[in-house]
């Protein structure tokens, strides 16, 4: 092998101490004793802690991708052009087993992981690798070290970008508590291997190691460690979310909670609030910090007038983009274009963005949730006022739309409840996390809000996408107070408090049963919907106050 360089309204009762946590799996191992370990010794070169130009070279080199016009890396992810959430494993095993809530994540016995890694490394023998030193969080008390090893150098390249790089500095004392293996190109015997498909994402807590294959998504990469950091910060009564974060002059944090999609990534990006970061973060007794250190940006549609910090970032040399359609001579990128994917995405390192927190942390307390939504019904408000009982609900909740390419097998619009804001990365009982984020917003009297970036006037093919502009307005508003003293009016399908007025947002826009035609058709997918929500709430209804209880939607 050559080496190349936290009154709660939920009580899910105590969680038991964690007999795996934070124990590092190799404490003593040198950078080689660390491959072998995994079976990785009869690997070819190992291109360790390469630079930005060397993974350029390198992924050039070998095909994996193109140069875009402004020097962005241009790759395709073949047929898996988003996430596999049902190829998703945690090892059962006795360190994590009390932890994890079987109802909503997968078991796989550990046989079939050691199996699938060894097979991997089979496969793997001969060939070069990539492998990148790097850190998840921000705070450096709760700061994760993580090794990824990658079959592609521009997957190398992605990880450097999104997490927190210290390839440049990284010693040989480096010691990783995670290991991520990524074998792209390594498809799975679904009948020998004990697993679903050709694809696999297996989360294995006692061994720390993530083994993904079958798939060339990048995305899976960083939601498989976005997941271990939901296991592992409640454990230390930090709250893990699946929100992006920014900051006013005087640290008036705002996060916003949301699955890809609804806004999450541009609503945060904004000039006169510098981000905290893009997607993932950790809320402690202290403030918020960043899991990462970079941002995964969706690219359809995307304007330079609309989004221009994202749009400047995405074509920029070191950025890598998935899937984008681009002109074959001049390079030139079509970003409203689908051709390949709805889900074409834009990975780039933070400190692209002209405004940003560059330590990725704030010792201060959100003063502003705003949870996103998509709205594929066009029924739910613009933008309406929850009490903190209702931000629960709406948070175990987690309504949104899965939008074309999110995931495989989705191709339109569809209606679904992730709760958290994030079902997929989610490890322990969702309770767990609402109990946290009920507690910090009673003691940090936090106002909630929800907001719907989905559709207006009825639903795809019949409304139409809330405006951007119009969305920006009324969050600007909602954070810097604009809002507290206008009247509200309620709804009667959510009991949702919606603002009689908006700066900046024409009046009849605020009430939904206002942009439809068809009123009666409106109520009757207004009732439909609340229907839905009365359903999916049944399987919480049991750990919930009656305080919660008594604002949910009955349908």
């Amino acid at each position: 092998m050559l080496l190349a360089g936290r009154n709660s309204l939920f009580s899910p009762g105590p969680l038991p101490r964690s007999r795996s946590i934070l124990t590092l799996p190799y404490p003593s191992q040198s950078f080689d004793e660390h491959l072998s370990s995994l079976g990785l010794s009869g690997v070819g070169t190992v291109y360790r802690n390469q630079s930005v130009a060397q993974l350029y070279e390198h992924a050039l080199g070998r095909g994996e991708g193109i140069l875009g016009a402004d020097g962005q890396l241009i790759v395709e992810t073949g047929k898996h052009t988003g996430r596999s959430p049902q190829d998703k494993f945690f090892v059962r095993e006795p360190g994590s087993e009390t932890h994890i809530d079987w109802g909503a994540n997968k078991a796989i016995d550990a046989k079939v992981f050691d199996g699938l890694l060894a097979r991997v490394g089979e496969y793997l023998a001969g060939k070069d690798i990539f492998s990148l030193d790097c850190h998840v969080g921000a705070d450096p008390r709760y700061r994760l070290p993580v090794r990824i090893v990658t079959q592609y150098a521009w997957h190398s390249l992605f990880a450097r970008d999104l997490f927190i790089d210290d390839a440049d500095d990284a010693a040989e004392g480096f010691v990783p508590e995670f290991t991520v293996i990524d074998a792209a190109e390594f498809d799975a015997d679904p009948e020998r291997d004990g697993v679903r498909t050709s694809t696999f994402v297996l989360v294995n807590f006692a061994r720390k190691v993530i083994l993904i294959g079958g798939t060339r998504y990048a995305g899976e990469i960083k939601k498989s460690v976005f997941t271990v950091m939901n296991y592992l910060m409640p454990l230390r009564n930090v709250l893990s979310m699946h929100c992006s974060a920014n900051a006013g002059k005087n640290d008036d944090v705002a996060i916003f909670f949301g699955l890809s999609g609804t806004g999450k990534t541009t609503l945060s990006s904004d000039p006169h609030r510098p981000l905290i970061g893009d997607d993932e973060h950790g809320w402690s007794a202290d403030g918020v910090f960043n899991f990462e250190g970079g941002c995964y940006a969706k690219l359809i549609k995307l304007s330079q007038e609309a989004e221009p910090e994202i749009w400047a970032a995405s074509h920029h040399f070191g950025t890598v983009l998935e899937n984008v359609v681009y002109d074959p001579q001049t390079r030139a990128l079509d970003l409203d274009s689908a051709a390949k994917t709805e889900n074409t995405r834009s990975a780039y390192p933070v400190d692209f963005l002209p405004n940003f927190i560059k330590s990725g942390m704030v010792q201060s307390h959100p003063k502003t949730i705003i949870m996103l939504t998509a709205d594929a019904f066009g029924v739910l408000p613009p933008i309406s006022k929850l009490s903190p009982e209702q931000a629960m609900y709406h948070f175990l909740s987690g309504y949104t739309a899965k939008v074309a390419g999110t995931e495989r097998g989705v191709t339109e619009p569809t209606a679904t409840f992730s709760t958290c804001f994030g079902a997929p990365f989610m490890v322990h009982h969702p309770t767990v996390y609402a109990k946290l984020l009920g507690e910090r917003i009673a003691k940090h009297e936090a106002s909630c809000w929800l907001v719907n970036t989905g559709w207006t006037g009825g639903g795809p093919g019949v409304g139409k996408r809330m405006k951007i502009a119009y969305t920006r307005a009324m969050v600007n508003a909602a954070i810097e107070g604009r809002l507290a003293d206008v009247a509200y009016e309620t709804e009667p399908f959510f009991g949702l408090a919606i603002p009689a007025a908006v700066p900046d947002v024409p009046s009849d826009v605020l009430n939904p049963r206002n942009a439809w035609t068809d009123k009666p058709v409106y109520d009757a997918q207004a009732k439909k919907l609340a229907g839905l929500f009365a359903e999916n709430f049944k399987k919480f209804a049991s750990h919930a106050s009656p305080e919660v209880l008594a604002v949910a939607i009955k349908g």
